[in-house]
């Protein structure tokens, strides 16, 4: 190519117009026409059907009246869409008036911008031009962060390899005809936590869990963040049954845990979801990972500190922790960290262990405990306890 050939300038962004009136849909081609490809729809259905079968949409402008499908339904669709490309794209919602509540509604159901009609040619040309740098921004950098391989927070694998992972185990267990379970782990209430804690307690909590968790985990199993405060753990090989007891054994273990952060006792539980390739009948790893992350918020939204698992596992729901608690040292390390009331299903248990030093108490400073009737009551009630 000669040196003073002239560059061939790249395709212009498009853009898809949603609006019921042809004379609006002019309007802004006229004003954006040179900068932005343009394609236009009369109503939301067609607009919804457009952006499934053109790819190369990069921003929508809708109106919020429309027959068949409005602005709003329109939104909530490409919102709730789980094709990534749809998902994701920016929205400007249009209106014929400056109507607050309409704005402060499409803000709610995810929309990236909102004007009114009257807008003039240079701000709807600005506005454009931002969210179409915005969103190149963002793809820009959710590459970069395809490449990374390992959280830099926490130190645990990064979602796009644990993703990479799933696949190349769920490739493997096809071959061999094996059962593959993912498990997702998220921390109950983060919000309440970083209110009380600080925005920092996430990172500090996958951290410290992390660690313990990667010292149960066998060479061939992978554990990486998926999420501010999720874990994702894929077990190749490892049948729904056995994966389900590690999960209920970890929320109870969780549960009854005294955990400190940076010295500081503080009470965390977790919800677990589990999806397996055979029981689910799935056949791709990231629809595991998607699968036992849903699940995982489902059990969060039905209270948390509980495990729902995949087919015929239903839900484990919050009980008395079943691990014994005889250590009278550990049952005030709990009582200091807040889960005194995991202690109830023990507490005669723990009030037999304390006898002898309350006996060697009474000798010594002659306080004429009634140790006896003590006792008595002690056992008598052991099998009342909830």
């Amino acid at each position: 190519m000669s040196e003073n050939a002239a560059e061939v300038p790249g395709p212009l962004p498009r853009v898809l117009i949603v609006d019921d009136s042809r004379i609006v849909r002019a309007t802004i081609i006229k004003q954006i026409r040179g900068g932005f490809d343009v394609r236009e729809e009369a109503d939301g259905e067609a607009g919804w059907g457009a952006l499934v079968i053109d790819p190369s949409v990069q921003v929508v402008i809708s109106d919020l009246t429309m027959p068949r499908l409005d602005g709003y339904g329109l939104l909530q669709r490409i919102r709730a869409s789980k094709i990534t490309r749809i998902r994701e794209l920016p929205v400007i919602m249009i209106s014929g008036d400056e109507d607050e509540s309409a704005r402060i509604r499409a803000k709610e159901l995810g929309a990236t911008d909102f004007i009114t009609k009257g807008t003039g040619t240079v701000e709807l040309l600005t506005r454009l031009e931002t969210v179409v740098k915005l969103a190149k921004a963002r793809e820009a950098l959710e590459e970069t962060r395809d490449q990374v391989v390992v959280d830099p927070v926490t130190g645990l694998l990064s979602r796009a390899l644990l993703l990479r992972q799933s696949e190349q185990g769920m490739a493997r267990a096809q071959r061999h005809q094996e059962e593959m379970t993912v498990l997702v782990i998220g921390f109950d209430q983060m919000d309440e936590l970083i209110d009380r804690h600080g925005p920092q307690i996430p990172d500090l909590l996958l951290t410290q869990f992390g660690r313990l968790l990667a010292q149960t985990m066998r060479k061939e199993d992978s554990l990486g963040r998926l999420a501010r405060e999720e874990i994702g753990i894929l077990c190749p090989g490892t049948p729904i049954r056995a994966s389900s007891s590690f999960a209920l054994r970890l929320r109870e273990s969780v549960e009854v845990a005294a955990i400190k952060v940076q010295g500081k006792p503080i009470k965390v539980t977790v919800s677990v979801g589990i999806a397996s390739n055979q029981v689910d009948g799935l056949d791709a790893g990231d629809a595991m990972l998607d699968l036992a992350q849903k699940r995982m918020r489902d059990a969060h939204a039905a209270g948390g500190n509980r495990v729902l698992g995949a087919g015929d596992m239903p839900v484990a729901r919050r009980g008395p922790a079943p691990v014994p608690v005889e250590s009278v040292d550990h049952a005030l390390q709990q009582i200091a960290a807040g889960g005194s009331e995991a202690l109830r299903p023990r507490l005669a248990a723990i009030a037999l262990r304390l006898l002898p030093l309350l006996s060697l108490i009474d000798r010594h400073l002659g306080l004429g405990l009634p140790l006896a009737d003590l006792e008595r009551k002690i056992k008598s009630a052991s099998p009342q306890q909830p």
